[in-house]
């Protein structure tokens, strides 16, 4: 009997010694994988950065910048969901099993594109080592294959960067957008075809995913400011009530025209007729959220899409840390990854956020804002049955109550509709920000909660109107304060 148990207990104890070096050597093997990322992501992140310093024109060369930089934010995205993993492991489960399977890399990838709640629910931890694997192929098939896009971008001519087109300026640069970016310079700076009348470029996209930022950077170029005479903002309204030949500029001009409404084709023919009679070379850029504006397009309209997940929260976290690097501060970067998720891609929210992150970088502080957008998120999904950036591009009222801890009455707002001055009013003013923070008290009656102000072109203050109510009819507005508005012309 006694020898029957010491077998058995020998056997364990081999089987105990096995697991122990598998493990071992599998932790080793992840470790020399981690390490191989970050050096593909080294040298794919250094000709990305010096690609987006040159003006490209040639179409394949942008198209395979482009690919050089979602694989480069796809490789960042699973190296922080790995270090996510890596921290919750060493906690107690009770500590993180709320939040310790948030960024599984394919739920977390499907809940940006779906917002459902469901998306909070993960699989094994073997997925993320299954993108691990597909990340670190992609990635070495694109370094190896980059030697000749390196040779062709050495020989584009090198643009002058301003202020905010740097890292160095974190308020102030617009994030990613380059590919974007340069495909609308080269429409502009290309010669009209035949028979010579203004190419109209139509730019499409949702709410608030930066098209109107996008296109004055564009005419903030010194390239393209050197190269037209005049640069116009028109609205569809003024278009359709201003004399058309008011505009009319001697020279090469660009006009920009946003629509907020369509517009019937006689009057736009009208317009069009009379932008014929600008100099030579003119252009039109047309922006709008109506998929119907593209019909007035003389070329292919161009599409904005929200940022990828991984783009967006490798742009929270520069956002968030500022001049802080997050490999020393692995607990706030699971933070700030978590948050990034439930954010679904706001830019208004992620500014908002970063902005009071960089001002207190304590764990705690950060918890206690990532537990409170979690509620936000749960309680719209239960009352709406939908994420809140959802709401907001569609136009409804989104409950923000759970951001005040001292209130359980629903806290009600609307994004924005108008965008003219003479629509302020006269209202107690809230800064989100301090709201989040939980520094204010929100008035019991109606009032401005002032939620992101542009540091960059074009220089848009969000402003909402909310109130705490059952049923409230409010609304938002976007506000170019007159101090900071600006002329292109």
């Amino acid at each position: 009997m006694e020898m029957v148990v010491s077998a058995i207990a020998g056997d364990l104890v081999n089987r105990f010694i096995s697991f122990l070096i598998k493990k071992h050597e599998s932790h080793a093997n992840l470790q020399k994988k981690v390490e191989r990322l970050q050096q593909l992501l080294r040298r794919v992140h250094m000709v990305v950065e010096e690609a987006e310093g040159r003006y490209i024109t040639n179409s394949k060369m942008l198209l395979e910048l482009k690919r050089l930089v979602e694989a480069m934010y796809q490789g960042y995205h699973v190296l922080d969901t790995i270090k996510y993993r890596v921290l919750c492991s060493s906690r107690a489960e009770k500590e993180v099993s709320s939040s310790s399977n948030a960024l599984s890399l394919a739920n977390s990838i499907n809940c940006f594109r779906t917002n459902s709640i469901n998306c909070f629910h993960t699989t094994r931890s073997t997925t993320i080592f299954d993108h691990l694997e597909s990340s670190l192929e992609n990635l070495e098939t694109m370094v190896s294959n980059m030697k000749e896009f390196v040779f062709l971008v050495g020989g584009c001519e090198r643009m002058s960067r301003s202020p905010y087109d740097t890292y160095l300026y974190t308020d102030n640069f617009m994030f990613g957008r380059q590919v974007e970016k340069q495909q609308i310079m080269s429409v502009l700076l290309q010669e009209n075809i035949p028979p010579f009348a203004p190419t109209v470029l139509p730019i499409i996209s949702t709410n608030r995913v930066g098209k109107k930022t996008l296109v004055a950077h564009v005419c903030n170029n010194d390239r393209v400011q050197s190269h037209f005479s005049s640069i116009l903002r028109l609205n569809g309204e003024s278009i359709c009530r201003t004399e058309h030949g008011a505009f009319i500029q001697a020279g090469r001009t660009l006009v920009v025209v946003e629509f907020t409404s369509d517009i019937d084709d006689e009057s736009w023919q009208k317009f069009y007729s009379s932008a014929k009679r600008m100099g030579k070379g003119s252009k039109i850029i047309v922006i709008s959220r109506i998929e119907n504006v593209s019909r007035l397009g003389t070329i292919r309209p161009m599409h904005i899409n929200s940022l990828s997940l991984e783009e967006y929260s490798y742009l929270f976290k520069v956002l968030a840390f500022g001049s802080t690097n997050p490999e020393d501060h692995p607990q706030l970067s699971s933070v700030a990854s978590e948050l990034a998720v439930l954010m679904g891609g706001s830019l208004v929210v992620a500014n908002v956020c970063a902005d009071i992150f960089r001002k207190n970088q304590n764990v705690q502080f950060w918890q206690r804002i990532l537990n409170k957008y979690r509620n936000v998120v749960a309680n719209n999904l239960s009352v709406f049955r939908e994420h809140p950036k959802l709401l907001m591009e569609r136009d409804r009222q989104v409950d923000i109550a759970k951001l005040v801890s001292s209130t359980s009455a629903p806290l009600r707002l609307m994004p924005p509709h108008c965008e003219d001055d003479d629509c302020a009013r006269d209202l107690p003013k809230v800064r989100f920000g301090d709201l989040i923070a939980g520094s204010v008290v929100p008035p019991k009656e109606e009032f401005e909660l002032v939620a992101w102000e542009s540091r960059i072109p074009s220089y848009k203050k969000y402003v909402n109107v909310a109130k705490f109510s059952g049923e409230v009819n409010v609304s938002e507005r976007a506000v170019s304060p007159s101090k900071k508005r600006r002329r292109f012309n």
